[in-house]
């Protein structure tokens, strides 16, 4: 019994310090995961310190950035506004400098104009010094002579007129004109007639188709030059296509005039002083396929002015006129887009011939303006007014010296102005 219950109470004591190990154990085993539970909260802990750290830098590093950025950006704003106020004041000085020296040019321009226009002028009045002491000087004496108004006085004023080279008829119309406007204005003063009278002369001269300006714009353009032997036909096509070269057109001459001898050398010689091209054949050759040759080559070249010589023709000659009439033909059907201008040059020393030639060559051909050489070696420039009255061809250049600029515009004021001593 004793054993029994000795037994029993062994059995129970093992199974109690069993139960101590389980526990033990069990302890042991929570400790454990608490320390790996804790573990685990630590490294966590650490993870999200760590990760908020990382994030802390990154978030650093992109604010940097962002402010580097902004700095960049700012910097470069204000080197662009730099830049912008140093444009502004250099395009500020550079206006300033701009005006200045078109302020400059502009007057420089003007005073250039306003002198040529003196240099143009002096020319034409010293050109025309002897048709001024051909008119001025008579119409002076006449009107000091007289202390009144009367028909004896307008007889002397006639005279005077014819003497230059104006024409009868011409003459005749302008006293008569000068007679009524001094009735109508009342003039009682005899030197009141000059003024009247330079009037009526400009009147003349601006009457009708006056357009005294070369028509050659827009180009291309075709200059056919006509005349007699003599008067001054290849020294004129020297001088204007000179002229035109320096203003700029691309001009070449067709040197038509193959009868006379030297005419091809001599227009030769004026194209190579020009700087302009020409076209020729041998002498004797056809001048109508001068023409046709000149034509093609203008064409090809694209060329501004085309200037045309042509043989010169007594103005009496029918058969040399005929063939004057070929060269237009010939004009007419292969340069049918270019202006045209056909220039007869007329020598003003011939004084009234000077006007039957002109007569003759416009019932011939076409001619659209005259050109009056050598007025600087004649008392007979009157010979324009007459020229103007009776054909109605329009004045459009002059030749009033040697040089190469003595060959000038026609201009109606300077005319009048150049031949009665005033400017």
């Amino acid at each position: 019994m004793f054993k029994k219950i000795f037994g029993w109470g062994k059995k129970k004591k093992e199974e109690e310090l069993q139960q101590i190990d389980i526990d033990k154990e069990e302890i042991e085993s929570s400790e454990i995961e608490a320390d790996i539970e804790t573990n685990e909260d630590i490294e966590e802990k650490l993870d999200n310190t760590v990760k908020e750290e990382v994030t802390q830098e990154n978030d650093l590093e992109e604010t940097i950035k962002e402010n580097n950025d902004e700095t960049k950006l700012y910097e470069k704003i204000v080197e662009e506004e730099i830049k912008e106020e140093s444009v502004k004041e250099e395009t500020s000085i550079d206006t300033d400098k701009i005006e200045e020296i078109n302020e400059q040019t502009e007057e420089e321009a003007k005073e250039k104009i306003e002198t040529e226009k003196k240099g143009f002028f002096s020319r034409l009045k010293s050109g025309l010094e002897k048709t001024r002491k051909g008119i001025t000087e008579k119409v002076d004496g006449i009107l000091g002579s007289y202390k009144k108004i009367d028909e004896e006085l307008f007889e002397d004023l006639e005279e005077a007129l014819i003497t230059a080279d104006i024409g009868v008829n011409t003459t005749l119309d302008i006293i008569e004109k000068v007679k009524q406007k001094i009735k109508e204005r009342k003039i009682t003063e005899v030197n009141d007639i000059k003024d009247i009278l330079k009037e009526e002369i400009r009147e003349v001269l601006t009457q009708g188709d006056s357009n005294s300006k070369l028509n050659i714009e827009p180009s291309p353009a075709i200059i056919l030059v006509v005349g007699v032997n003599g008067a001054g036909k290849t020294t004129t096509i020297g001088k204007l296509s000179s002229r035109l070269k320096q203003e700029g057109k691309k001009v070449m001459i067709a040197a038509g005039d193959t009868f006379r001898a030297a005419a091809i050398e001599q227009l030769d010689e004026w194209a190579n002083r020009s700087g302009v091209e020409i076209i020729s054949h041998q002498e004797g050759a056809d001048p109508a396929a001068v023409i046709y040759d000149g034509i093609q080559s203008a064409k090809a070249r694209k060329v501004d002015v085309l200037i045309c010589d042509t043989a010169g023709r007594l103005h009496n000659k029918k058969n040399l006129m005929n063939e004057l009439n070929k060269i237009f033909r010939v004009v007419e059907r292969e340069y049918p887009e270019a202006k045209r201008e056909v220039l007869l040059v007329v020598d003003a020393t011939t004084g009234q011939n000077a006007v039957l030639q002109a007569k003759t060559f416009k019932e011939a051909c076409d001619i659209t303006g005259i050109v009056l050489t050598k007025l600087d070696g004649t008392a007979k420039g009157g010979v324009v007014v007459a020229v103007q009255s009776e054909l109605n061809v329009p004045v459009k250049l002059v030749g009033v010296g040697e040089s190469i600029n003595d060959l000038q515009d026609f201009n109606a004021e300077n005319f009048v102005n150049a031949i009665f001593d005033s400017e």
